[in-house]
Parts: structure tokens; C-alpha cells; sequence
């Protein structure tokens, strides 16, 4: 397999794989909503010891197409999930990592179709409401941010100063956010860079954050952790409530940490990780 790797999945969607190193078995990196494959290379850095690590940018995130005829709904991340995992490892389930919107994904395609994984670790999936089909009525803060976010800066060294200096991105680990502008951002005809998941993009997911994956997630069977911050701005409570209905489901808790958990402690989240998952 040649990498990166494209991918077909439903709807029309082309996906790229990122291959972020390492030698073992393979391991499958799901990334947080507006973000892309490549940010998890820091964590792939410690778990390439150990794994060879793979990386997915969703449906109209990264290089990855926009999906025809749908809307963004968490259940095509899904969709995208078990695309890759067969491209991957067409006679036998893998590990896997998942941030927020990844984590969620994970958890839907393994519910959908059981032994999709060995064992996933993730971090803050979204767990809110149940599947609905349809966007929330009421506004999101989350969808109005993101349309509000600048598309399109000078050059890729604008977008690092400016991400650098203030939060959240200020908390990031410099080498998640390098990672995330050189990838994260296309070279658009004029010279200047633009955001590759488009700010509506991104609010559409946002809008459709009503999976049912609140309760889908009592119905896993594999080894499946989920990790949560203490951060009141954050969905970590949701993580902790489920964890407490669902006790089969291993927790980790970070404290010091926000929802950016694991681009802000890229080699902590790893070595718990790679602790986890056994080598």
C-alpha cells in the first residue's frame, strides 16, 4: 500500500490515509472536527514504536472529498471508519485512536458493525442526545464559531503566528500545530492559504452532533476506553456520566488537560496510549 492512500467510501467520498510511520501492526488514528490526519503525528511518534500508525482525514476535512447528495452526519464518519479499516486490514479487525468527532466515529462503526476493532482508547467523543437524522434546532455556539473562523490568510507563516498567540491553539504543542498548518491549509491560485475544511464544513458537523452515540456506546463489546478532562467548557462530563452507566468502559482522566488534550500533550496521551493498547 502506497501512502498516502486514497480510500473510497460511501457517498462519493475519497479519503486520505496518512502513513505517519512506525513498524508492527497497524493503528488507526481518527482526528477531532475542523482538524485533519496529520495532527496526531506527535502522538505517532511514541506509538510507532510499537505500531504502524495510519492516519484518516474525514469526509471534507483534510484532502479528504466532500460526500454527494448527504449531509454531514456523524454516521458517514462512521462510514468512513469501516471504509478504511477494510482497506487496511481487509482479514481481521485493528487497534485504534480517536479524538472528539474521531472517538464518536469509532465508537458508531464498532456498534454498527461489531469486531470493526480490537480495542479503541479515545478522547472526549461526543456523546450528547440521541440520533436524530437530522441538525439540532436550537443554535450551536460550537457551529457559530466555526463559521466565524478566517478562511483564508496571506501564507502559512500568518496562520502560525496568529494561531500560536492566542488560545486555544496557544496551548497546542508546537508540533501539533505545525502539523495542523501545513496540512490543515491548501495554497490557494492567488498565493495565499485557505482553511481545507471549509468553516461551514465544519458547523455542519457541529450541527449534527445528535448520533445516539450516548447509548450506542453501552453496546460495545471490545476493550474500549474513554478519557475525559476536567475542562466545565468542555463535553468531558458527558464522558464521565457514561462511564459511570457503563462500567465495562475503562476511564482515564486528565485534569490539567482541555478537550485539545491530545494536541496539547501529544507524548503523554501516547505513552497512556501504547500502555493501554499493550505492545
Amino acid at each position: 500500500m502506497a501512502f498516502p492512500y486514497r480510500v473510497r467510501s460511501t457517498d462519493e467520498v475519497e479519503l486520505w490515509l496518512h502513513d505517519l510511520g512506525g513498524s508492527g501492526p497497524p493503528l488507526l488514528l481518527c482526528h477531532a472536527n475542523g482538524f485533519c490526519g496529520p495532527v496526531w503525528g506527535p502522538v505517532a511518534e511514541t506509538l510507532g514504536r510499537h505500531y504502524h500508525c495510519l492516519a484518516v482525514d474525514f469526509r471534507a476535512h483534510g484532502r479528504s472529498t466532500r460526500p454527494v447528495g448527504r449531509s454531514l452526519d456523524w454516521h458517514g464518519m462512521a462510514d468512513d471508519v469501516l471504509a478504511v479499516v477494510e482497506a487496511i486490514s481487509p482479514d481481521g479487525p485493528i487497534p485504534a485512536v480517536g479524538h472528539s468527532l474521531g472517538g464518536t466515529a469509532l465508537a458508531l462503526a464498532e456498534v454498527r458493525q461489531p469486531g470493526t476493532l480490537t480495542r479503541a482508547w479515545v478522547y472526549e467523543p461526543i456523546l450528547f442526545d440521541e440520533y436524530t437524522g437530522s441538525p439540532r434546532a436550537e443554535p450551536s455556539f460550537m457551529a457559530a464559531g466555526a463559521r466565524a473562523r478566517r478562511p483564508v490568510f496571506a501564507d502559512r507563516a500568518e496562520v502560525l503566528a496568529r494561531y500560536s498567540a492566542r488560545p486555544p491553539f496557544s496551548e497546542v504543542d508546537p508540533r501539533a500545530l505545525q502539523a495542523y498548518v501545513d496540512h490543515g491549509f491548501e495554497d490557494l491560485p492567488d498565493g495565499t492559504v485557505g482553511l481545507r475544511c471549509r468553516p461551514e464544513d465544519e458547523a455542519e458537523v457541529y450541527e449534527h452532533h445528535q448520533t445516539g452515540a450516548r447509548s450506542a456506546i453501552g453496546d460495545i463489546a471490545i476493550p474500549f476506553l474513554v478519557a475525559a478532562s476536567e475542562d466545565p467548557a468542555g463535553p468531558g462530563f458527558a464522558v464521565l456520566e457514561a462511564s459511570e452507566e457503563f462500567p465495562h468502559l475503562d476511564l482515564a482522566v486528565y485534569s490539567d488537560l482541555t478537550h485539545l488534550g491530545p494536541l496539547e500533550a501529544p507524548d503523554r496521551i501516547a505513552a497512556d496510549c501504547l500502555a493501554w493498547l499493550g505492545t
